[in-house]
């Protein structure tokens, strides 16, 4: 099993990923000073999560300035792959709490003991400032624009030599 991490004084936050567009791997990382995490992710999750943080910031206040992108630290070693992602809001202290659990492998159908591959994955909790989430939202809507560019016909991302775009079939 994982280790799981509970960050209270985040002092780093970002997303990030490693690679060539196309064959990029993706991550957020996170440190309190003494550990750094980083738990590897699917794109589209680090975009949701950017989506879903610029909604909840509209209902505190307003970031103290202008946000830029912050990059990941190295060495970038994955600790767990993200599974599931929840958000939540602490508005008497004007913090954003993410919690990030581990991708766990479900059990087979086949087994007697439907609970003996059952296991808590690992999971990452993180009390985040508004300046926090907001620096993550530009930072991740930064890392998103670094990408290929999407098929203007089906919004796939396109190669270096084109794609088979499925509305010209």
């Amino acid at each position: 099993m994982s280790e799981s991490f509970e960050f209270r004084e985040v002092l780093h936050f970002t997303s990030g990923a490693v690679g060539e567009p196309g064959a990029r791997v993706f991550y957020i990382q996170a440190s309190d000073g003494e550990r750094l995490v980083s738990v590897k992710l699917e794109k589209q999750q680090v975009g949701a999560i950017a989506t879903y943080l610029r909604t909840i910031l509209e209902d505190l206040p307003a970031p103290s300035g202008p946000q830029l992108p912050l990059p990941l630290r190295e060495p970038v070693e994955t600790d767990w792959i993200v599974g599931q992602i929840a958000v939540g809001v602490s508005e008497a202290e004007s913090e954003v709490v993410l919690v990030i659990e581990e991708l766990v492998d479900e059990p087979d159908d086949d087994d007697d003991d439907l609970f003996a591959d059952i296991s808590s994955g690992a999971s990452l909790r993180l009390h985040l400032t508004v300046d926090q989430a907001a620096q993550f939202i530009t930072t991740s809507d930064d890392l998103m624009d670094k990408g290929r560019p999407p098929c203007r016909l089906c919004g796939q991302p396109e190669t270096p030599g084109g794609h088979i775009c499925p509305r010209l079939n």
